[in-house]
């Protein structure tokens, strides 16, 4: 049976779901959510497909699932990858994983939605800049760690790195630019090589062009 992702391309966190799903090999397909037309709010949707109006949501047969850490977790349960090879190891892809949600994507996924999808009149200049510092010292922390490694935990491609990088690689400005840390340019560039790898809108439907 064939795996639904509920999901639309300008979203990180439906792109760690689907990235996870596309790398592990399972035979999956999107499923637009018109997120910018109010889909996620409507109450249909929040009955008969996540109460927390939220992307992305996998359904496979009986199984439905939010979050991306959760489906990112049933994603190695079905496919044996990315989950870490040892207790130790997929504690610490874990560690990862929440610090990403609580300190990195969170943070991204506001910043850049207030300074591209909302009304220029309506972006607050003192809230996306004091978004830009803490992203700033979230970088600090992912390119320091990233210092002689290919992969955040590990010697291959675990969870960690797939919810990390979950928003890095959109193109609208948020305060991140590649150029500026050389290790997390390298580690970009090492999942960007994988077999499988797409970028988020081709991996899903849905960008800013359509709305152009």
């Amino acid at each position: 049976m064939t795996i639904q992702l509920y999901c639309f391309g300008e979203s990180g966190n439906a792109y760690k779901a689907a990235l996870a799903l596309e790398l592990g090999g399972l035979d999956w397909e999107p499923v637009k959510v018109d997120f910018f037309a109010g889909a996620t709010r409507s109450p249909e949707y929040r009955r008969d497909i996540n109460e927390m109006g939220e992307v992305p949501v996998l359904v496979d047969g009986d199984v439905r699932l939010s979050q991306s850490g959760v489906i990112q977790m049933y994603v190695s349960e079905k496919s044996g990858r990315f989950g870490g090879a040892t207790p130790d190891e997929a504690r610490e892809v874990m560690r990862w994983v929440f610090w990403d949600n609580h300190k990195l994507s969170s943070q991204a996924g506001m910043t850049r939605f207030l300074m591209n999808f909302l009304p220029e009149d309506k972006r607050p200049a003192e809230v996306i800049g004091f978004m830009q510092g803490r992203l700033k010292a979230a970088y600090q922390v992912l390119d320091a760690h990233l210092a002689g490694r290919d992969w955040i935990v590990s010697d291959g491609i675990t969870n960690a790195d797939i919810s990390c990088c979950g928003y890095l690689f959109y193109p609208e400005p948020f305060g991140f630019d590649r150029r500026d840390w050389p290790e997390i340019d390298r580690w970009l560039s090492n999942i960007e090589a994988l077999d499988g790898w797409k970028h988020p809108y081709d991996l899903m439907p849905g960008s800013p062009a359509d709305r152009a």
